[in-house]
């Protein structure tokens, strides 16, 4: 078998400014009552006001190269200020994909003109993105997608339709996968592209598919002979599959694969603190270990994807431990202290325990399903 080799990061002391900056930034925020901190904040909390916020300190695209509006700056400084917005659940869903993959992928396979006109705007906070990959009859086989391209003077016309799609019924743009010639039975894999998909173009129809508490950030969206313009094809017809797969090394591998319950457990670390509770502590002390070990693999894996190093199989790997965590977190916390949850309560830690209870369910779905990432991590580490 392969061994998986992930680096030890050390932060660099100068980080702590960069971290005491962004807390600062937050504790106003939300002593301004610009924000009311809450878990799976990452899909579920939305705001214009605080993605431009964000894009105004430079804090969106960070990594970029300062031509295209980013600050040049390390992955893992950006490291730093993303684990420390998903810590205080502050409301970024509306910029998350965008800054996280959308536009490494545009850095990677776009066009001049594509960094050009989309990197600048993701960049200040105005420009959101989705991700057009499940479908209604594909399930977790991605090679399965049936959406299809056909080509027409100057673009494609596509029909078919995306399912599970978060964040598009506020986001501008949908980097959709789809097919553009004939499915080979001896390469599945083979003639899928990516295409930007301007979701206010005719012929799109986005419907809501609500979560238990009532909430909306999953949708389906559907293609009714909608024109795309070549310009707005990413990289290379027929080269889909792999860019898909790289892109996803960046969705899978990120703290918010182990943070979206972070909050429950910081307020049910000092409800027990605040009780003298030595036996719960014991049990949050298993989670805290946990949580350290896939920090720092996701810190490793942050580091070799500046480095260009390919890390699909890693990162497989924490956002299948990482998800997990996050269920077990909101399972402890209800075994641990006798309290109601409700998304109604003034107590945060019946709130988050509501939270984090309610969204559980579809952590360990998003972005890939256990038994499809444990399978990946399979395949990867034997031998050939």
């Amino acid at each position: 078998m392969k061994a998986i080799r992930i680096p030890i990061i050390e932060l660099p002391k100068e980080s702590e400014e960069l971290r005491n900056e962004i807390r600062q930034f937050l504790l106003e925020e939300r002593e301004n009552g610009c924000f009311e901190p809450k878990c799976d904040s990452w899909l579920s909390g939305y705001s214009a006001y605080f993605s431009k916020k964000m894009g105004e300190r430079g804090w969106i695209g960070m990594t970029w190269p300062t031509k295209y509006g980013g600050q040049g700056r390390s992955a893992i400084e950006r490291y730093i200020v993303t684990e420390e917005l998903l810590a205080a659940g502050a409301p970024v869903a509306g910029h998350w994909i965008a800054d996280r993959q959308s536009g490494p992928l545009f850095l990677k396979f776009g066009t001049e003109e594509q960094k050009q006109f989309f990197l600048p705007k993701i960049a200040k906070g105005e420009c959101y993105f989705s991700i057009g990959l499940s479908e209604p009859n594909a399930g977790s086989d991605l090679a399965a997608i049936k959406s299809r391209a056909v080509k027409v003077d100057k673009g494609w016309i596509l029909n078919g339709s995306k399912i599970w799609t978060s964040g598009a019924h506020f986001s501008h743009y949908m980097i959709t996968l789809c097919r553009t010639s004939s499915q080979d039975p001896n390469n599945r894999h083979a003639g899928m592209s990516q295409l930007v998909v301007d979701l206010s173009s005719p012929g799109v129809t986005i419907r809501p598919i609500q979560l238990m508490t009532g909430e909306h950030h999953f949708n389906e969206v559907f293609f009714d002979d909608v024109f795309i313009p070549d310009e707005m094809v990413v990289g290379e017809i027929g080269n889909g599959w792999n860019q898909g797969m790289a892109e996803l090394a960046y969705e899978r591998s990120g703290p918010e694969r182990f943070l979206s319950t972070f909050p429950l457990l910081n307020e049910l670390t000092n409800e027990l603190l605040e009780q003298g509770d030595n036996n719960g502590l014991n049990e949050v002390s298993k989670v805290v270990s946990r949580l350290w070990t896939l920090r720092n693999m996701s810190l490793g894996i942050a580091q070799l994807l500046e480095e260009g190093v390919p890390s699909n199989i890693i990162a497989s790997l924490v956002k299948d431990m990482g998800t997990k965590l996050e269920q077990q977190i909101a399972e402890i916390a209800r075994l641990i202290v006798s309290v109601i949850p409700s998304l109604e309560s003034d107590s945060l830690l019946e709130r988050f325990m509501a939270q984090s209870i309610l969204h559980s369910p579809g952590f360990t779905l998003r972005g890939g399903t256990t038994e499809i990432l444990r399978g990946i991590v399979a395949k990867g580490i034997i031998q050939k």
